[in-house]
């Protein structure tokens, strides 16, 4: 074989291996480094937040915390090594204003909760709890904290019978002896409250709910959103589920109890049957706003805005006659409105809903994005958002509440972004059989040749019922699956949320009828391009 035969199969096999390094892969996939939360401090000057990067080689992850000067937009890093920070909140101490977290320090230690000086102080301890915590909340006042714990209440076969100490077996007889992929650890997770001394050293937590067999957060997916502080810090509003039928069940309701654990837990939420949760309080204390769904045992109704009154004790549906899903509803630092998530064809958008005139606004103006609410700023005049897509995971930005801009403030996979070749997102409408529209995302492999024909894959949404957004997701990537050289048809079908209410509730007691119809008039439709290759397509 000739030199120059050599070098030409060479430089072919570079060309390919730089092209394939180009695009995403399994292994880039986990080199993303993943943005968590995002809150203002207390003067609006910095952001705090949290980023998780994996070890491929090691097999494991680690989360530390990041500080962005808002003006500027400098980020510094303020904790590292294998410690897992998150759950970080601002607050005005005895000591200044400090940083509180969770975090795992020291090799086999336990989540606790940790303090900080942003300035460049020592991290200290704040609590020693057994077993350790999560779910961090401090209060307004910065004199009490709240976090949940697991608390032991079931008997394990070994408790019943001593006798058989090696007895490994488990005595079952109720449904929910596994929920979703976690088997009953005999435990519940409790709401725990602790006083701050001085020195932010935190007493012993305090049970608010013990001998109780019932969990806050609800399991299996909520967080510390299901528990809110009230403004003077003597208050905490949280969510418990009490139902027999535990499984058939999705009666969650919203209770109060006072901070210091005396009197009684009282529901004000009683007789609405569905799903209540997460209540947040109006910065002046006269209002409780928390999300709701009305029907019982319907885990996909529409999810409501609803606002409770402190003073008269009455509950109001601030969402009625919106043909919306309402999500992640924080209060204006004037309480005059509230801003939102809520799915809106194939994205999820920004709205704010005036308390008093209930007139609805949308807040951001580029429609190909998820976006999300982390903070508001104590001025009123921004939000800290979240943004993602299906080409990008999360970043931080500010959303400007008076003229809609948009400005970035992390970039945390920039240098991984910068030379990668991406996949080009299309939307689709097809008419179903009915005669009505079917939306679909159709996401294009990277430098796409509509003269070649490209094996596709129709992407079938589960739930039944959550939307298919603008989410970059680490399981079900359609970066990483178009950059493997196929087209991707993701059909918002009927039954998902974002094309009004009807369109979602079309599936219920159908699953298999018009939904299977339109995911294959989809298929049909796309099947009509020529770059498709009718013999290499699947689902």
């Amino acid at each position: 074989m000739s030199r120059s035969i050599k070098s030409l199969i060479v430089l072919v096999l570079l060309t390919s291996w730089v092209s394939a390094q180009g695009t995403m892969t399994p292994e880039l996939l986990w080199k993303l480094k993943r943005v968590s939360g995002g809150v203002f401090s207390p003067d609006g000057k910095w952001v705090v937040h949290g980023v998780r990067s994996y070890d491929i080689v090691a097999n494991e992850g680690d989360s530390d915390l990041f500080l962005i000067n808002v003006t500027s937009g400098k980020s510094r890093r303020i904790t590292e090594g294998p410690t897992n920070e998150g759950t970080v909140q601002w607050a005005r101490t005895k000591l200044g204003v400090r940083l509180f977290f969770l975090s795992r320090r020291g090799k086999g230690a336990s989540t606790q909760v940790w303090v900080m000086d942003p300035e460049g102080g020592s991290i200290e301890a704040v609590t020693h709890e057994s077993g350790g915590v999560a779910n961090l909340k401090v209060s307004p006042t910065a004199t009490r904290i709240a976090f949940t714990k697991d608390i032991k209440l079931d008997k394990e076969v070994v408790d019943i019978y001593p006798d058989l100490p090696k007895a490994d077996a488990r005595i079952i007889d109720g449904l929910m002896y596994r929920h979703w992929d976690r088997w009953s650890d005999y435990k519940y997770s409790h709401l725990h409250v602790a006083v701050l001394g001085d020195d932010l050293k935190a007493t012993p937590g305090l049970d608010l709910m013990a001998g109780m067999k019932v969990d806050c957060p609800v399991p299996p997916f909520a967080g510390s959103e299901q528990i809110a502080w009230s403004p003077n810090g003597e208050e905490i509003a949280f969510t418990m589920k009490i139902a027999n039928n535990w499984a058939e069940s999705t009666d969650s309701d919203v209770y109060l109890v006072s901070a210091d654990g005396k009197g009684r837990k009282r529901c004000i939420t009683t007789g609405m049957d569905g799903y209540d949760n997460d209540p947040i309080y109006s910065p002046d204390g006269k209002y409780i706003a928390f999300h709701s769904m009305k029907t019982p045992g319907f885990e996909s109704d529409r999810n409501r805005l609803m606002i409770y009154d402190r003073n008269k004790g009455t509950i109001r549906d601030l969402s009625l006659g919106l043909d919306q899903m309402v999500h992640g509803a924080v209060w204006a630092p004037d309480s005059s409105r509230l801003y939102f998530m809520s799915e809106t064809r194939g994205t999820n958008q920004l709205f704010s809903l005036d308390l008093a005139t209930k007139t609805l606004k949308r807040l951001t103006k580029v429609g190909a994005k998820n976006w999300g609410i982390r903070d508001v700023a104590a001025d009123g005049k921004s939000l800290l958002v979240g943004v993602q897509d299906m080409i990008r995971p999360w970043e931080l930005g500010l959303l400007n509440l008076e003229d809609g801009r948009f400005r970035r403030l992390t970039d945390v996979n920039g240098d991984i972004y910068k030379d990668l070749q991406v996949p080009t997102v299309k939307e689709r409408w097809v008419t179903a059989t009915d005669g009505k529209k079917i939306h679909s995302w159709v996401i294009y492999p990277p430098n796409f040749d509509p003269q070649k024909k490209w094996p596709t894959l129709i992407y079938f949404q589960g739930g039944p019922q959550g939307q298919i957004g603008q989410w970059f997701s680490f399981r079900w990537n359609f970066h990483l699956m178009a950059s493997q050289g196929f087209v991707v048809v993701a059909p918002n079908r009927r039954g998902l949320p974002g094309f009004g209410r009807a369109w979602n509730d079309e599936i219920s007691k159908d699953w298999g009828g018009q939904a299977m119809r339109d995911i294959l008039s989809v298929t049909d439709d796309i099947t009509t391009e020529s770059f498709v290759d009718a013999k290499k397509i699947g689902g």
